[in-house]
C-alpha cells in the first residue's frame, strides 16, 4: 500500500506543479486541471506505481514491458506529448504533425512540472537542451516550444 500512497503523492505533487507552470506560461486552465487524468486508470496506474516505488514506498526505477504499454497509453491518450502527433507511414516514415498551441503550452508545462516535482527545481530549459534532438517535431511546433522555454525562464 505504501508504494501506491508514494505514487498518489507524486502524482498529486507533479499535477500542482504543472498547474503552476501552466500560469506561468498562460497554458489553458482546463488542460493544467485534467493534465495527467489517465494516470489514474488502472491500466496506467500499476505499472507506474510499480516501475517507481518499491512496496515500502521508496523510489526506484524498474522498466518492465507492462510499463512500457502502460507509457504507450499514456502517449496515445494525452495530446501534450510529442509522441501522440507523430504519424508512422505504412512506407516507414515517420511523419510530425503540428501540435495545436494549447497541447504545446500543456506540454511545457508538463516538462517544467515534472522538473519540480522530481528535483525541487525549475529546470525546463536545461532538460529541453539535453533531450531536443531525441524529440520529433514538427518544425512550427518547436519553434513554439522554444518560445514557450524563453518565457518560463526563471
Amino acid at each position: 500500500m505504501k508504494r501506491h500512497f508514494a505514487y498518489l503523492r507524486y502524482v498529486l505533487r507533479h499535477k500542482w506543479f504543472v498547474f503552476v507552470a501552466g500560469r506561468r506560461i498562460k497554458a489553458p486552465l482546463w488542460r493544467t486541471i485534467i493534465h495527467d487524468w489517465s494516470k489514474f486508470l488502472s491500466s496506467e496506474w500499476g505499472p507506474y506505481a510499480w516501475t517507481f516505488y518499491k512496496e515500502d514506498g521508496t523510489s526506484r526505477y524498474i522498466e518492465t514491458p507492462e510499463f512500457n504499454y502502460a507509457w504507450n497509453h499514456h502517449q496515445k491518450r494525452n495530446k501534450h506529448h510529442w509522441q501522440y502527433w507523430l504519424l508512422q507511414m505504412d512506407r516507414g516514415d515517420v511523419i510530425p504533425l503540428e501540435m495545436p498551441t494549447k497541447y504545446i503550452s500543456e506540454m511545457v508545462a508538463d516538462w517544467m512540472g515534472a522538473g519540480r516535482a522530481i528535483t525541487g527545481r525549475w529546470e525546463c530549459q536545461e532538460w529541453y537542451e539535453a533531450n531536443k534532438d531525441k524529440m520529433i517535431l514538427n518544425y512550427q511546433t518547436r519553434i513554439y516550444v522554444e518560445s514557450l522555454l524563453r518565457i518560463a525562464k526563471p
